[in-house]
């Protein structure tokens, strides 16, 4: 069977982008995320969207291109300590922020990925993260039903890619990007290296081309991945 050949141009692919579309982002601070995707979907201008990423990077980077424009409507994260930008934005009212204890937002998105309705956890029991949540009593203990993620798109960074979509994430890269390509209905990648059928090991596949949509070769590497040039 010949496997489709699911290379595209980064432009093309973020074209699908609605507005009010839900977004899933991948990284961890710079180390795996897609800064040339982001940039195109600021070119792009699809607003009114929600973004699910770990953070908000900093000023003038990443995610921040995409707040600065006036197209993000709500962000769901863990933290915003980064970004003085993004926290003026909360505190006006311009966008809606909801904080998750990291390990509770990688499990939401791992939930959406396998089909699974939400999880329990007893995480911000009588904190603000719990309000407005269901609570439950497991084994005589009150635990938050934290409902899954899914999304209409992902924009995901690989180290290397092949043209059907199999993706090899480079050290600390494979972060949220494997959760995050598993629960959305598109996923677009960027890779810094795209090879032919079968230019992966079977071994060295980290994210199978089965979750993945559309592919882009990166070019030379923006100064955004500075500190994940190797």
């Amino acid at each position: 069977m010949r496997l489709p050949d699911k290379s595209c141009t980064i432009e093309s692919a973020i074209a699908g982008i609605k507005d009010g579309s839900t977004v899933m982002v991948g990284g961890f601070g710079v180390p795996g995320t897609p800064m040339a995707l982001i940039r195109a979907l600021a070119a792009h201008g699809a607003r009114r969207l929600t973004l699910i990423k770990n953070d908000a990077n900093e000023p003038g980077m990443g995610i921040d291109h995409l707040l600065q424009s006036g197209q993000v409507a709500r962000l769901i994260t863990t933290h915003l300590g980064l970004n003085s930008h993004a926290i003026s934005l909360m505190n006006e009212g311009k966008i809606e922020v909801e904080f998750n204890a990291q390990g509770i937002l990688a499990e939401r998105i791992r939930a959406g990925g396998a089909g699974i309705g939400a999880v329990l956890s007893d995480i911000g029991i009588g904190t603000e993260l719990a309000a407005g949540k269901q609570v439950v009593e497991i084994a005589g203990r009150p635990h938050l039903v934290e409902t899954a993620l899914r999304a209409d798109a992902a924009l995901i960074h690989a180290g290397r890619a092949d043209t059907f979509g199999n993706l090899a994430y480079a050290a600390t890269a494979r972060n949220f990007n494997p959760l995050m390509a598993m629960a959305s209905d598109c996923v677009i990648v960027e890779a810094e290296t795209l090879l032919p059928p079968g230019g992966l090991a079977a071994d060295a596949i980290h994210t199978s081309g089965v979750f993945v949509d559309h592919v882009a070769e990166l070019g030379e590497l923006s100064e955004e991945y500075a500190v994940v040039q190797r």
